[in-house]
């Protein structure tokens, strides 16, 4: 009885020892082409993040929203970093330039329903600003 406890001792080492030294075979969890399909992923969902954020800044979403008593008719710049800006504030449209640090007060006129501000084509901003200078020049004229 010894001599096969022993045996089977024997046989049981050199089985462990066979299965050691054979290369254990570990799949692969993630391959190249699988690592690069995640990497188009992933930039496919940074472009998507940047092309919403892009789309709501051009739409103007923030600005336009339902209560405000603030709403931006239009905007045109005039130089690398200011802006001449139209905004409307219950019955009064302001004129306002914007420039880095400061905002300063243009005009102020009273809205008026004859005049559309909202734009029909491309230049209708440049019309409304001439329409402000006219009316600017022409209450000073009767002022004198």
């Amino acid at each position: 009885m010894r001599h096969l406890c022993i045996f089977f001792t024997l046989l049981l080492i050199e089985k462990t020892a066979m299965a050691a030294s054979r290369p254990i075979e570990v799949p692969s969890v993630v391959s190249t082409g699988g690592m690069i399909k995640i990497t188009l992923s992933l930039f496919l969902v940074l472009a998507a993040i940047v092309a919403v954020a892009w789309l709501l800044k051009r739409m103007n979403v923030a600005q336009q929203g339902r209560g405000n008593l603030l709403k931006v008719i239009g905007t045109v710049a005039v130089g690398q970093r200011e802006r001449v800006v139209l905004i409307e504030i219950n019955e009064t449209w302001l004129l306002v330039g914007v420039g880095p640090g400061q905002i300063r007060t243009l005009h102020t006129l009273v809205k008026d329903d004859k005049v559309s501000p909202l734009p029909e084509a491309d230049n209708q901003f440049g019309k409304m600003l001439s329409l402000l200078k006219s009316r600017s020049t022409h209450g000073k004229n009767h002022a004198s």
